[in-house]
């Protein structure tokens, strides 16, 4: 590797703002022949909808009509990288289907790029990592041989804008059924009324109706179906608990 990569890559690694690692990355991506260098991290509201931090210096007038029109939805590369962890070379091939999105990456100098993205299971973000430029084509030989830098920036990126964001809020914990809650909730399912249960469990139907409540309150649901679905989503209903 050569001396500036190395050191570069370094300072890199000891940067702990985000801001400092961005300026560091993008001089990289200039020093191995990309103009433009962007990163993306797309994380998961407290309502389920999703927001998406953004570093580039894409032009300007690129960055507001891609949000105006609300452009992510309609990107294939964003596709992808929602998707799959292999990299990709953006082509007219890739934009087959919105062939004026590629008119415009070519109009601001965008259309010789490539993307690469980072899935964080655990906590539910997904990052991209996206170089650019205008003079030449991106050979697969060029992508692969920088490959191993691109994971390099991206991963410590990734770390440093997950390190700034709402933490996922923890899953509750499932809770504990006894077998004859799990039973009953079975049957439920199977839509058997509290007498049919009765009868198939050679139970009275105020005792079913006692275990369906206690299924419910350790759910904290208000009615049977909510207990049978939440039942069905803890993987309850997949036991073998009817004897």
């Amino acid at each position: 590797m050569e001396r500036w990569k190395e050191s570069q890559l370094k300072q890199l690694s000891c940067a702990t703002e985000i801001d400092t690692a961005y300026r560091i990355s993008l001089g990289f991506a200039k020093n191995i022949g990309f103009k433009f260098f962007a990163f993306s991290t797309t994380y998961p509201t407290k309502s389920n909808a999703f927001n998406t931090v953004q570093l580039n210096n894409y032009p300007a007038d690129w960055n507001t009509e891609y949000e105006q029109k609300k452009l992510s939805a309609l990107d294939p590369v964003v596709a992808h990288c929602n998707h799959s962890m292999l990299p990709v070379l953006w082509s007219e091939e890739l934009f087959f289907k919105v062939p004026w999105l590629w008119e415009a990456l070519e109009q601001y100098g965008l259309q010789h790029g490539w993307s690469q993205s980072f899935h964080d299971e655990e906590s539910g973000l997904c990052s991209i990592l996206s170089l650019a430029r205008s003079h030449c084509p991106i050979t697969a030989f060029e992508l692969y041989e920088n490959l191993g830098f691109s994971v390099f920036m991206g991963r410590h990126l990734h770390t440093l804008i997950a390190q700034t964001l709402p933490s996922k809020p923890a899953k509750p914990p499932i809770p504990h059924l006894s077998v004859r809650e799990i039973d009953v909730l079975k049957l439920a399912a199977d839509g058997k009324t509290a007498d049919e249960s009765a009868r198939i469990l050679n139970l009275s139907s105020r005792t079913i109706q006692f275990h369906l409540r206690n299924a419910m309150e350790k759910f904290e649901v208000h009615n049977k179906i909510s207990a049978v679905i939440a039942a069905a989503k803890a993987g309850y209903l997949n036991s073998h608990a009817i004897r």
